[in-house]
Parts: structure tokens; C-alpha cells; sequence
């Protein structure tokens, strides 16, 4: 597809593509951005909020709020990849009610080591690849990443976006 004639998003998906080419590079990806995301999400939960919003819902945190306005870039760009990314954020909150009620250690804890560990497979896929991530020349990549990998998903069961 041209990318003069291809819309926003596809144009961004294109870009993002050309320095993510390598097989391993892309399965190092399709690990490392969910669990990135995950963390993220999970540190950003850990962040105390007042109590008086902890009064009104268990789910109002910093998380949300980051994914509220993520979620609003993700519309402007596809409003159908957004429903995407808010049902993976959806069932990513669940998960980290669920890690941060039975696990060992404190949701944070668990959420840095996950971050830290999957941003070292990030950064060894992009060495394989032989190519810097697209991030580092422009920082909404950051978003991208995970509305590339959904794309795939969307184009297997023949869904537009």
C-alpha cells in the first residue's frame, strides 16, 4: 500500500514496521510489548491514589487514567483498533486484580521486574534486527507498538481497521 495515499494509522504502522522486519525481532515483540504494557499498567495501578477516589471504585487509579487518554489517541487514529486495545486493557486489568490479590510480592514489585526484563528483550530483538526501535526517533512509537501487533490479529480473522 502506498504510504501517500494510506491513512494516519496505516502510515504509522508502516513506519513502525520497517525497523521490525526480523522473524525473531517480531516474536520478541509479540512477548515483550503485551508484558510491557502490562507492567506499565501495573505500576502505574500501584500509584496510591486518595482514598476518597478509592471510595468510589476500586478501578479509578492512575492506570485508567492513562488509559483513558491513550485510549482517545488510539480513536483518533481507529476507532476499531481501539475497541481492541481496550478489551486487552481490559482483560490486563483483570489479570493484575487477580496477580496483585495472590502474589508473593507487592503488584509493584512484580510489575518492575516484568518491565525491566521485557524492555532487555525489547532492546536485544532490535540488535538481531540490526535496526534502533522506532521509539527513539519519535515517542509515540510507544503507542504503536501495540496497535501493530493488534493489527495482525485484526487482518487473521479479516477484520478492517
Amino acid at each position: 500500500m502506498s504510504t501517500i495515499l494510506a491513512s494516519p494509522v496505516q502510515q504509522l504502522l508502516n513506519e513502525y514496521a520497517e525497523s521490525h522486519q526480523n522473524p525473531t525481532n517480531k516474536l520478541v515483540h509479540w512477548v515483550c510489548v503485551p508484558l510491557i504494557m502490562f507492567a506499565i499498567l501495573g505500576l502505574l495501578w500501584s500509584v496510591p491514589v486518595l482514598a476518597a477516589v478509592r471510595v468510589l471504585s476500586p478501578w479509578l487509579n492512575w492506570g485508567t487514567v492513562v488509559l483513558v487518554l491513550a485510549l482517545g489517541y488510539y480513536v483518533r487514529l481507529s476507532p476499531r483498533l481501539a475497541v481492541g486495545m481496550l478489551l486487552v486493557w481490559l482483560l490486563m486489568a483483570g489479570m493484575l486484580r487477580f496477580v496483585g490479590s495472590y502474589a508473593p510480592l507487592p503488584l509493584w514489585a512484580i510489575c518492575l521486574i516484568i518491565f525491566v526484563l521485557a524492555w532487555i528483550g525489547q532492546f536485544w530483538g532490535h540488535k538481531v534486527e540490526g535496526k534502533k526501535p522506532s521509539f527513539l526517533k519519535d515517542l509515540q512509537f510507544l503507542l504503536i507498538g501495540p496497535l501493530w501487533l493488534l493489527h495482525f490479529i485484526y487482518r487473521r480473522l479479516g477484520w478492517r481497521y
